[in-house]
């Protein structure tokens, strides 16, 4: 029997806690989604703590556990994996972080943050503006540096000493994430403040992690300098925003993770299309064929566009992993009118449009969310995530809606993320 096709679509941020204001109902629970429920009630279901817990993952050690694989044993930083995913080249002994651009103010001797995010308003344009005036302007003794504005307020830093090999065992910058090991964690509570950075506990006497560390804060200051006198920032100001002065730093790595490929793994040959550096990065590193997507067009135009592209391309593939931004955004604000919004959005515009034509006796159909991010917390959490798998021969496990709490009572029970993909592809082969 030829194996079917996979779709295996991941909700960014989907799961949250229950709202109050909705009468106790997630923002999931709360949204109309017909053809999610209509997915669930035709398959089976589950619920999903994708990395472990206690841990509220980050996109990128999540994504590597829903992709089927272990962050523990494969993940290497973000940065180098954002790296990959914008084209920049890091190599053995380079520190690679990914960054946020942030408003700050001086506070003593001391950066007190005023906004991590630039009050969201940072253009891809101005991003990209500001950090060729960096490149430009700001040099290191004994090093050097690639920086690239990528989406927003996002970015990616390589760093590169002349004197010696760098260690990614330091501290983040950016006090909203922590570590644990090797993962990067996001945080419920922090300082506002801006982390000098320095080797992690239990490195102190590595040159690299010290040479690493140095090199860093020698970097954070001397960018400041350009950013905050930059021409961007002066007509930021002048129109009431904040200004993109200073670069977050977080979730280094020393080299990129050498991963077995996806089709070696699990058997099929997968095409992905994603929004974020990460997702690119870490699909590349798998060996999944990159379909072009059309990203940063209004939010309903590329859903629509990306449901037409679903259809197209997974004739092309064994399947498609698509990795869609939408809920983690306004979730991140705490803004659950948004996030209900958005998941109707998606239900109504991508799966409405891929469902029309997809025939479900030939493709196997699973959603799921690389993490909760809370609208209460306005935060990632540990919490599990819903998921459903569809379609083929899949049979019916009675569960009628698809959301938090009904997946609890799903015939797939309590899974792990890296135990999603042998259940796609079983279901496929069957």
């Amino acid at each position: 029997m030829p194996l079917k096709k996979i779709l295996y679509v991941i909700l960014d941020g989907l799961g949250d806690d229950p709202n109050p204001a909705l009468g106790g109902a997630t923002p999931l629970e709360a949204a109309r989604t017909p053809n999610l429920d209509r997915l669930a009630a035709a398959g089976r279901n589950g619920y999903v703590t994708t990395v472990g817990e206690g841990i509220a993952p980050e996109s990128d050690i999540a994504v590597f556990a829903v992709l089927g694989y272990d962050p523990r044993d494969h993940h290497s930083g973000r940065g180098p994996l954002e790296s990959v995913g914008v084209g920049l080249n890091v190599a053995d002994g380079d520190l690679a972080y990914r960054v946020n651009f942030a408003t700050v103010e001086r506070d003593g001797d001391r950066w007190r943050i005023v906004d991590r995010r630039v009050g969201r308003n940072l253009t891809s344009a101005e991003a990209a503006e500001l950090a060729i005036e960096v490149n430009e302007k700001v040099t290191l003794p004994g090093a050097s540096f690639d920086f690239r504005a990528t989406i927003g307020h996002r970015g990616v830093l390589v760093l590169r000493s002349h004197k010696g090999p760098l260690s990614a065992e330091v501290e983040n910058s950016d006090p909203a994430y922590g570590r644990v090991g090797s993962l990067g964690v996001a945080l419920e509570t922090f300082e506002p403040y801006v982390v000098r950075v320095g080797p992690i506990d239990g490195h102190e006497g590595d040159e690299r992690a010290r040479r690493a560390a140095t090199i860093t804060n020698e970097w954070l200051a001397a960018a400041f300098e350009v950013l905050d006198a930059s021409g961007v920032n002066e007509r930021r100001r002048s129109k009431g925003r904040l200004a993109g002065n200073f670069v977050l730093t977080r979730d280094g790595g020393d080299h990129v993770p050498k991963l077995q490929s996806f089709k070696d793994r699990f058997g099929p040959a997968m095409g992905c299309f994603v929004e974020m550096p990460v997702e690119l990065g870490i699909a590349r590193l798998m060996g999944m064929g990159v379909v072009e997507a059309p990203t940063g067009i209004p939010q309903r135009e590329q859903y629509d566009a990306w449901a037409a592209l679903t259809l197209e391309a997974i004739r092309d593939y064994d399947g498609l992993y698509v990795h869609i931004k939408g809920p983690d955004v306004p979730a991140h604000d705490g803004d659950h009118a948004a996030k209900i919004a958005t998941i109707e959005d998606i239900d109504r515009i991508y799966f409405g449009g891929v469902l029309d034509d997809l025939d479900l006796s030939k493709v196997i159909v699973a959603v799921t969310a690389d993490h909760s991010t809370s609208c209460l917390r306005k935060a990632h959490t540990d919490g599990p995530v819903p998921l459903l798998i569809s379609g083929g021969a899949v049979p019916s496990d009675g569960v009628d809606v698809y959301g938090e709490t009904a997946s609890r009572h799903g015939s797939l029970g309590h899974l792990l993320g890296p135990q999603i993909m042998p259940n796609l592809v079983e279901a496929a082969r069957t």
